[in-house]
């Protein structure tokens, strides 16, 4: 027995995950026992799990602890994108309460849901490896293809899920076989391993495999040219679960995408930039264009997420720490700024039910001045515009990729972010200079404050940058 017990691995470092699949356990039986009137309590002790999961990740010890035969890991880069990926899913509690109330879809199973799915994201991003990697995957994605679909009346919602799940089991088979390539010219799974059996060089079908493996993980972040799936599930969801979809899940595939390549691959570094300076420079492009002639305004912040993953994989294609220090200051500003704008269009709301043209904000900034500035505010910072937070997200990311002599890549950046702008700047024109429509009905409480902590965020940030871009240094550095 006491052999036994010394072979038990040390769960601390899996405290966090423990505490949600526990909870996620717990909240099925209550929802099956009490029905759909369990749905508040099940809401409101789901939304305690994650922000105390959150506290159990701050209070982690400094260094790097390892778990699970060194499948689990977890260092400074894990507890910064976890921290960023549980406040995304508390957010998202919040905001979808109120909203699936008054459509009269209230169902227990969407809290649930969202702590298996940020279950599944925190074990991405501990992730260290190819087996772990796959099973945070698919724990996360097999619930995010369900509550994509959760408005089961809805025929759009219904279609964004079925398009979700058949792409995205596509993608997990490419996945999966690029895995499958690394292990049999490795005969490793864990990233330490394949790193150390590589010794300077790659072979062909180790290329081969890695080129499977990020095109897999290139899905789950809606990068070119892996983001077919993105606007029609962005607008066919729920507003809620869109904003989910673009806030926590896409963080943690990038946290992952980061790791793979830095810790399993750095021998062949050469080999993998290619792959992600052409994926950024398409990303970038596509989102900077598709999006002109978009109304729809979910449509426009799905083209908009895959420009800015875009952005984002230009720190990551220096492959330094300055590099990966601008993915992680650029994926939490991007984290705040998309919940608040999605918390604004869950606060469209006329007698006749929820609004998401672009149309439907002429004068918003006469009917309601106070969320027409909020809106103006992200949507500046979206554009990266300074001096607002959205300006230093992309200065950190683009000033790596100069330091690494990637001229081509910064300019090309740059110049996308310009075209870029008239889109969001086309929001703004329209919510302050064209004739006013029906005004919006009084929002609750709780957007207002999303709203309003996203925007005061947005507009201060450049006074006091110091916590995250320290948090983000030591989080890039202990990947090195």
């Amino acid at each position: 027995m006491p052999n036994a017990l010394a072979s038990f691995p040390v769960l601390a470092p899996a405290l966090p995950e423990l505490l949600l699949a526990i909870t996620a356990l717990v909240l099925v039986l209550i929802g099956a026992i009490r029905g759909e009137g369990s749905t508040g309590a099940v809401t409101n002790v789901a939304f305690v799990a994650l922000i105390a999961a959150g506290l159990l990740v701050l209070m982690q010890p400094a260094g790097t602890a390892v778990t699970f035969n060194g499948a689990f890991v977890v260092d400074a880069f894990a507890r910064f994108m976890k921290v960023a990926a549980l406040i995304g899913g508390a957010t998202v509690l919040l905001m979808a309460s109120g909203y699936f109330a008054r459509i009269g879809e209230s169902k227990f199973e969407f809290p649930i849901l969202v702590v298996t799915s940020t279950l599944g994201i925190l074990m991405m991003i501990s992730a260290s490896d190819l087996i772990a990697l796959y099973l945070g995957l698919e724990l996360s994605s097999l619930s995010l293809y369900l509550i994509a679909a959760i408005d089961r009346d809805n025929t759009r919602a219904t279609e964004a899920g079925l398009k979700y799940f058949v792409l995205g089991a596509l993608s997990s088979g490419m996945l999966l076989y690029g895995a499958s390539l690394v292990y049999g010219f490795t005969g490793s799974v864990g990233f330490a391993q394949i790193a150390a059996s590589l010794k300077g060089h790659g072979s062909t079908g180790v290329i081969f495999g890695l080129a499977f493996i990020l095109a897999g993980l290139c899905f789950k972040i809606s990068a070119v040219p892996f983001h077919m799936w993105t606007p029609d599930v962005y607008e066919g969801a729920p507003t809620p679960v869109t904003a989910f979809f673009a806030g926590a899940p896409k963080i943690a595939a990038m946290a992952l995408f980061v790791r793979v390549v830095m810790q399993a691959f750095p021998s062949i570094t050469s080999q993998w930039q290619q792959i992600v300076v052409f994926v950024a420079i398409a990303s970038m492009g596509l989102g900077a264009f598709a999006a002109i002639g978009q109304n729809n305004l979910k449509r426009l912040l799905a083209y908009s997420s895959i420009g800015h993953m875009g952005y984002a994989m230009v720190g990551l294609a220096a492959g330094t720490v300055n590099g990966v220090a601008g993915v992680a200051i650029y994926m939490a500003i991007y984290l705040v700024t998309t919940l608040g704008t999605f918390a604004c269009l869950l606060a469209m709301r006329t007698k006749n039910g929820y609004v998401e043209k672009i149309d439907d904000l002429a004068g918003l900034g006469r009917t309601n001045p106070g969320m027409a500035f909020a809106l103006a505010m992200l949507m500046f910072s979206l554009a990266g515009i300074p001096p607002l937070a959205g300006f230093f997200a992309k200065w950190y990311v683009f000033v790596a990729a100069v330091e690494a002599k990637m001229y081509a890549l910064a300019v090309i950046g740059v110049l996308t972010s310009v075209v870029g702008a008239f889109y969001y700047l086309r929001v703004v024109k329209v919510m302050y200079f064209d004739e006013a429509k029906e005004s919006f009905e009084p929002m609750g409480g709780t957007l207002q404050g999303i709203i309003a902590v996203s925007a005061i965020f947005t507009l201060v940030f450049w006074l006091y940058p110091a916590p995250l871009v320290t948090a983000a240094s030591a989080a890039a550095k202990s990947l090195f």
